[in-house]
C-alpha cells in the first residue's frame, strides 16, 4: 500500500501534466488563426491552396508587370524565376517597393489572381526576407547583393 505522501505526490504530477497538455491545446487552437504559411510562386502553382486561404507570398517583383488601376488599386506579377503569379492590391504600397524588387504580400489566391490584403517591402536595398531569398536559391536565380 502507497504511502499517503506518495499518493499525494503522483496527484500532484498528474493534476500538471493535465494542465501542461490543456494549456498546449488552448495556445495551438488561439494561434491557428495567427500563423501565415510562406509560399513561393512556384510552390503557389506546383499546389494550389484551397479557396479563401490566407498566406504570404514573396518573391520579386516581375519588371513591367507594375500597372495602377483606378484610385488605390494595383496589379503587378510577384516571380521567383520558376513562376509569375499576378497580384492584386489596393491601398497604398510602401516607399521602398518597386519592380525588379523584393516583397511578400499577405492575402488569398482564388485559382487566377493573388488579392494581397497587407504588402511589404524590403527595408534597403540589400535586405530581402529570408524566405524570398530562399526560394530564389532553390530556382537557381538569386544574385547576392554585391553581384556575387
Amino acid at each position: 500500500m502507497k504511502s499517503l505522501k506518495k499518493k499525494r505526490r503522483v496527484q500532484v504530477i498528474s493534476v500538471a501534466a493535465v494542465a501542461l497538455v490543456l494549456s498546449t491545446v488552448l495556445i495551438g487552437y488561439a494561434m491557428q488563426d495567427g500563423i501565415n504559411f510562406f509560399r513561393s510562386p512556384s510552390e503557389v502553382m506546383a499546389d494550389p491552396p484551397a479557396p479563401g486561404e490566407v498566406f504570404r507570398i514573396g518573391g520579386l517583383v516581375e519588371t513591367g508587370s507594375l500597372k495602377r488601376g483606378a484610385g488605390a488599386e494595383i496589379q503587378f506579377a510577384v516571380t521567383d524565376g520558376g513562376a509569375s503569379i499576378p497580384v492584386s492590391y489596393v491601398g497604398v504600397l510602401p516607399d521602398l517597393f518597386g519592380e525588379d524588387q523584393g516583397m511578400v504580400g499577405l492575402g488569398s489566391y482564388d485559382g487566377d489572381i493573388f488579392r494581397a490584403t497587407e504588402i511589404l517591402a524590403k527595408h534597403d536595398e540589400t535586405y530581402m526576407p529570408k524566405e524570398v531569398v530562399d526560394a530564389l536559391k532553390e530556382q537557381g536565380v538569386y544574385q547576392a547583393p554585391d553581384g556575387s
